[in-house]
């Protein structure tokens, strides 16, 4: 199985370094293409720097990897996805791996997020995805994502649908701390909230503050809120299609 490792933190940072290896060590056939810098926030955007013509892209090593591909690209992690699905970085994948990302992916947020854009873009594409979040922007227990995500990547193989994306977060807890893995639905808040504050004439001032799930009623079921709990938190996505259930029969107008 073809896998492609991308993330938004960048090409550069420890989380994608260790879905990389937990790839690997699963058997898939890896290839890592990633931001060049951080894109956090990009949603699914296809944006990138362009040369006469040409997508901009330097080669990188990940040195516990020899002889895996790996490839700085200047482009939105869904860019990255978008293409490679047409073969850009060698074999189109069959599985798009997203992260771990350095803060949590709850919520309807998850909407803007850079990491569940690169992988829900495979997922329209065809493949199996995946997209792993640890919740914090500054995490120390890589043990316990290591953990979660093998289990993660272990069920999709084995389990996982092409057209969708399974959306796993996991808590910065010691790993003796973890309770497990389980599945939960979106919350209907996302990790951060924007405040609008002054405006005039050419600017508009915006503020963010992080939103926790014990401040809001009924959370405890949602992804969000298992993670306050201890637990590791799967979500099952699927890539936008047409809303069959709403009624426009009357929006029916001819010139």
């Amino acid at each position: 199985m073809r896998a492609l490792v991308t993330n938004d933190d960048g090409v550069d940072s420890h989380g994608i370094s260790l879905l990389a290896r937990l790839a690997f060590a699963a058997g898939l056939d890896v290839v890592v293409a990633a931001p060049h810098e951080e894109r956090s926030g990009a949603s699914a955007s296809l944006t990138a720097l362009e040369s006469n013509g040409r997508l901009r892209m330097s080669r990188r090593e990940f040195p516990d990897l020899p002889g895996v591909a790996v490839h700085a690209v200047e482009a939105s992690p869904a860019l990255i996805s978008f293409v490679a699905t047409s073969g850009a970085f060698g074999p189109p994948p069959d599985i798009v791996l997203s992260g771990i990302n350095h803060g949590p992916n709850t919520g309807h947020a998850i909407l803007h997020s850079g990491t569940v854009g690169a992988a829900l873009t495979g997922a329209t594409h065809g493949t199996l995805a995946l997209a792993v979040s640890l919740a914090t922007s500054n995490p120390r227990h890589w043990d316990t994502a290591e953990v979660v995500c093998r289990q993660a990547l272990d069920w999709i193989v084995e389990n996982g649908t092409a057209g969708t994306v399974l959306n796993v977060n996991a808590p910065d807890i010691p790993l003796d701390e973890l309770k497990g893995l389980r599945p939960a639905p979106l919350a209907a808040f996302g990790a951060v909230q924007a405040n609008v504050g002054e405006a005039d004439d050419g600017f508009v001032t915006v503020t963010f503050a992080e939103i926790h799930a014990d401040d809001n009623e009924d959370s405890e079921e949602t992804d969000a809120g298992v993670l306050v709990r201890g637990w590791a938190s799967a979500t099952a996505l699927r890539a936008p299609f047409e809303a069959v259930d709403v009624d426009i029969s009357t929006l029916n107008w001819t010139r």
